[in-house]
């Protein structure tokens, strides 16, 4: 009830709030929050992205019926409080009735209470039930969608912003289904309903009130405005005391080593006066506000009573007339300003509607033709470029693979050598056909990806990458995220070939353990080992290993290589070499350098000839390793 009986200045205060605290949530960062925080207002065009809001709904009739319902009966039991007031004075008080007469009409009062009561739990309930299901639903959606986009969309599109659609943008749909369109309908009934009941109690005096209802709101309106905008910059204030603590505390060794302290104590406190100076000026407007308020409200009410009491007086009005008069009034006047900030309010969801709605119709640029072309079976683990060109969608200018032909054939090792930015690992995005090069074909199993199902593609590989990906589950979870049917057995079996069962023993609670967020728990070689027993468990005819020890130490890495050549066993390879030492019984070793192969054979052969491997080798074994692409 108190959101619905609340004054046009609370309406005002908590909406400029909410819409600061939506903002600040929303932000990305100190460079985006004024633009973020102007795009979330929306403008009158986008209030048709309101449709996809209404797409959602419009899968729950049965909820709506029973809010509209539930909504009708509380309205009507809000206008039926004063009449009851009405008949209290009337026919209780001014008819010089008995304590029994007069406990009847207030007995009917009292039900009214309780009608009012329990319909606004039930409205409370059912427009809270779809607002929470319509933002389920669209999360769903909107991630079911993401989950079918090529990861050329995240190169232009930054996850943290997308992470804040599927957060602050639904939150503010939530506000809309759940509170905002109900408490408007509410007043809708309220206000037309009391604006009739007003005119057949006293006709003069409801036409004074309806004059006088403008003069209140528009002041509120005017303000609330203001205020919501300062709400608004004071929210990112605090958003950038939140940052700067952030960034300094997490940089306190830097800070301290370079002796940055005082300045650092005077860019905080810089901050921290200006969050000061802005919220100084929220309170000034609030202040301002409520001196208004208070002020038009009542001296309304005064001016409105006092006419009325004469009408009393000369007896064209009864008592009850009165009293029902004034309460109904208020309601009336708090309706019609609460339906103010409705229309901003709208604004706000069609934006936020607009940025889901577009993650939501987003086609993916790598999907699987009408009529797929069905791999082999069994497979064979082959891999062939032929002739392909390739630049990345956010490169178009720069060509990372140059007219490259390469041919893997099922079972062989071939490892890919070269410098930073050679295109070694564009290879692996082809064959996962994360991207369609521009020129040439890809093939795997003499099938064309363009031709297959991503899917069943990806399938006939296990990718070990060279910085392993670790989700916050448990440790089965993390390793049977290639073969979720994988026994405990088999977990078993791919940890030990891995070298991973014993440090995976030790665990607390075994393979139930919480690896922590990005596996924290672990240390970089045993979350490496992880990484191989998930391949493992792929148990797939091609290996695509992004050599997994470059960043280890002796102990560790030589644990990860002896699981690796466990790993790779009967399965076509295609290696990333940062460390050459690792590659020596490679069947082939490519050379690449600016999208190009322009050496390959065995180590021996190609450290003989004195080439860019034989450079690389020699910088190698003399200096230390080479820079990881």
């Amino acid at each position: 009830m108190a959101e619905e009986h609340a004054s046009p200045a609370q309406h005002s205060g908590e909406i400029a709030q909410n819409d600061g605290a939506v903002s600040d949530a929303a932000s990305l960062g100190r460079g985006r929050r004024r633009g973020r925080a102007k795009r979330e207002r929306g403008s009158p065009k986008q209030l048709g992205n309101l449709a996809m809001i209404v797409r959602f709904a419009s899968a729950y009739p049965r909820m709506i019926v029973c809010a509209l319902l539930a909504l009708l009966v509380a309205a009507a039991a809000t206008l039926a409080i004063p009449a009851g007031f009405k008949m209290v004075i009337d026919r209780g008080f001014d008819a010089g009735g008995s304590a029994d007469d007069i406990g009847r009409w207030f007995r009917y009062l009292f039900l009214i209470t309780i009608v009012l009561g329990l319909s606004t739990a039930l409205r409370f309930y059912f427009v809270s039930w779809l607002g929470e299901r319509v933002v389920a639903d669209i999360r769903l959606a909107v991630q079911r969608n993401l989950l079918r986009l090529a990861p050329s969309f995240f190169e232009s599109n930054r996850p943290s912003e997308i992470a804040s659609r599927m957060t602050a943008d639904t939150a503010v749909v939530e506000q809309v289904v759940g509170t905002t369109v109900s408490v408007a309908l509410r007043n809708v009934v309220v206000g037309i309903g009391g604006i009739i009941y007003l005119l057949s109690l006293a006709p003069k005096l409801t036409g004074m009130l309806l004059l006088g209802i403008p003069v209140i709101v528009l002041p509120i309106v005017f303000i609330g405005r203001k205020l919501e905008k300062v709400a608004r910059s004071s929210q990112d204030r605090v958003a950038n005391v939140g940052a700067t603590t952030t960034e300094v505390l997490g940089a306190m060794k830097i800070v301290q080593a370079f002796g940055q302290e005082q300045r650092e104590a005077a860019r905080f406190g810089e901050a921290v006066e200006t969050t000061f100076a802005t919220a100084r000026r929220r309170i000034t407007l609030r202040a301002l506000m409520t001196a208004i308020v208070i002020t038009l409200i009542f001296g309304a009410i005064t001016m409105i009573m006092w006419q009325g009491a004469v009408d009393v007086i000369e007896g064209r009005l009864s008592g009850g007339d009165i009293a029902a008069f004034v309460l109904t009034g208020g309601l009336v006047a708090g309706a019609f300003g609460a339906l103010t900030e409705v229309y901003s309010d709208l604004l706000r969801a069609a934006g936020a509607s607009g940025r889901l709605n577009e993650l939501l119709n987003e086609q993916p640029e790598i999907r699987a033709p009408a009529q797929p072309i069905v791999l082999p079976e069994p497979p064979r683990g082959q891999i062939s470029y032929q002739n392909v060109s390739f630049a990345y969608p956010t490169r178009p200018e720069t060509l990372a693979l140059k007219d490259f032909s390469l041919q893997v054939t099922p079972g062989e090792t071939v490892a890919v050598v070269g410098p930073s930015g050679a295109g070694k690992s564009t290879l692996f995005q082809l064959a996962q056909r994360f991207y369609d090069p521009q020129a040439g074909s890809v093939r795997v199993d003499g099938v064309g990806l363009p031709s297959a199902d991503p899917k069943a593609v990806r399938e006939r590989m296990a990718f070990v990458p060279q910085e392993s990906v670790l989700f916050a589950a448990s440790a089965r979870d993390n390793l049977r995220y290639g073969n979720w049917a994988a026994s405990d057995e088999d977990i078993w079996d791919a940890a030990r070939a891995a070298n991973a069962e014993e440090f995976l023993v030790k665990l607390p609670d075994g393979l139930d353990t919480f690896m922590g967020e990005g596996g924290a728990r672990l240390s970089g070689g045993q979350r490496q080992r992880i990484s191989i027993a998930r391949a493992l468990l792929r148990n797939a005819p091609i290996l695509l290993l992004d050599e997994a020890t470059s960043a280890l130490d002796a102990e560790s890495e030589k644990l990860v290589q002896t699981a690796l050549e466990r790993l790779m066993q009967g399965r076509t390879t295609l290696v990333i070499a940062h460390r050459l030492a690792t590659i020596r019984s490679a069947d082939r070793i490519i050379v690449m350098n600016d999208g190009a192969i322009v050496e390959q054979g065995t180590h021996d052969q190609l450290f003989a000839r004195g080439g860019l491997y034989a450079r690389l080798a020699s910088l190698q074994f003399n200096e230390g390793p080479i820079a990881a692409e």
